[in-house]
């Protein structure tokens, strides 16, 4: 394995100390985006949330601090990201605010009609089976609940041979970049309702928002 396919291996999945540096750069990497992306939605004090793909735990923290009287919950299916947003979160899931468990977007550990909103910020491009992954996610939707997928990068956007050097180094892993029209169909396809789709094509950041009906 290559030095490049084996960081793109632990942007996908962080592990051990290598894992630990990335997700404390994702911190800072991601915060603009998400920022920029989460003034797409409203949250609302009272939220239930959920962050799919949680990384190092900034946008739990961002989220946590908007629902104050709601509860913000992390899912990813690395250890070592479980383990960076649970010290970062340290103080509010003392508080019983946060909660931060080990899971996977195929099988969210939540029961049906659960959450207000969920997020996901730089995370859908590895998700296994984007279609089925998506349906998995409008199951724990609440009805008139909302998914906002935030990400740095998309086909057709600033960044196009970045990711086409990317693409070449992924090896037999998912790694999928959708353009503005595939991320509107993916949400349509998969259920969602009212879907759009927000380009800033001068930093290369995109989101797409959907409701469950």
């Amino acid at each position: 394995m290559s030095l490049g396919q084996a960081l793109l291996r632990q942007c996908s999945k962080p592990d051990g100390w290598l894992g630990r540096v990335n997700l404390w750069s994702m911190n800072r990497r991601h915060s603009k985006v998400t920022e920029w992306g989460l003034t797409h939605v409203a949250i609302h004090r009272g939220d239930t949330i959920l962050d799919v793909g949680c990384g190092g735990g900034m946008t739990l923290a961002r989220l946590a601090a908007v629902a104050t009287d709601g509860k913000t919950y992390g899912i990813d299916y690395s250890e070592t990201s479980v383990a960076a947003s649970r010290a970062l979160n340290r103080t509010a899931i003392a508080a019983a605010r946060v909660d931060v468990r080990l899971g996977s977007v195929s099988h969210v550990p939540f029961p049906d009609e659960m959450f207000d909103l969920v997020t996901a910020v730089e995370t859908h491009y590895y998700w296994p089976d984007l279609n089925a992954d998506m349906q998995e996610v409008l199951r724990v939707l609440k009805r008139g609940g909302t998914l906002i997928i935030i990400a740095e990068a998309y086909k057709g956007g600033k960044h196009d041979q970045l990711l086409q050097r990317l693409e070449q180094l992924r090896e037999t892993m998912t790694y999928a970049h959708l353009s503005v029209g595939e991320h509107r169909d993916l949400l349509s396809s998969a259920g969602y309702a009212d879907v759009q789709v927000f380009e800033e094509y001068d930093k290369g950041w995109i989101c797409a928002v959907g409701r469950k009906g």
